[in-house]
């Protein structure tokens, strides 16, 4: 369970790293930004560490669950579903693109080998959702035989190239510096119903 007290350190470890990157972050300048005592932070996590797996975790579980959810519905066709969640990653991921970028230096350097399994078996648990959904579209013979695995990571590679970095994706887009593409709406839905694009045109028969 995830107390409100918690919670609070992990969204200040999220600007912290955000702002020194993982290595030059304490856990006594953790501690400094959430105005709690390195006790408080050491009691809920016990290592920067174990912190920054329950960071990914609180995260993760959030789509997880917005994933299953959609799985588990039964009124959607399998093509609405893929839609939903390519809806749903690219709100999440748009939404907190600071701890994005952590997550992805991290998961590059690999330099701490069982957080990097950690992350791993995260986002493989999200993995297994979408191919259920797509193994159901094959079966149903309204998707193509293709590989689920790397369809994700097609989906969210693209989302990823945008969120390397904003200067980069404003010289994309053809926009100045004053442009910020993760808080813009409609470059939102552009993304959206770019992704939508290249998924169906992959599994629809």
């Amino acid at each position: 369970m995830i107390t409100d007290k918690k919670e609070h350190i992990m969204n200040a470890a999220i600007e912290l790293f955000a702002e020194k990157g993982f290595e030059g972050s304490s856990i006594r300048d953790l501690a400094s930004r959430a105005d709690v005592n390195v006790a408080m932070v050491n009691y809920y996590f016990g290592s920067k560490d174990k912190l920054f797996e329950a960071i990914v975790e609180y995260k993760a579980s959030f789509m997880r669950g917005k994933m299953d959810e959609i799985e588990a519905n039964k009124t959607l066709t399998e093509i609405e579903k893929i839609d939903l969640i390519i809806e749903n990653y690219v709100a999440k991921i748009l939404s907190n693109p600071s701890f994005h970028r952590i997550l992805y230096q991290e998961l590059l350097m690999g330099e701490r080998e069982a957080m990097h399994e950690n992350i791993v078996k995260v986002f493989v648990r999200n993995i297994t959702t979408l191919r259920n959904i797509i193994e159901q579209g094959v079966k149903k013979k309204v998707f193509k035989k293709v590989d689920p695995e790397l369809t994700m990571a097609t989906l969210i590679g693209t989302i990823n190239q945008v969120m390397l970095s904003k200067a980069m994706c404003n010289m994309l887009m053809d926009r100045d510096g004053s442009f910020d593409p993760y808080t813009d709406l409609v470059f939102r839905q552009r993304l959206i119903k770019h992704l939508k694009q290249i998924i169906h045109s992959y599994l629809l028969n």
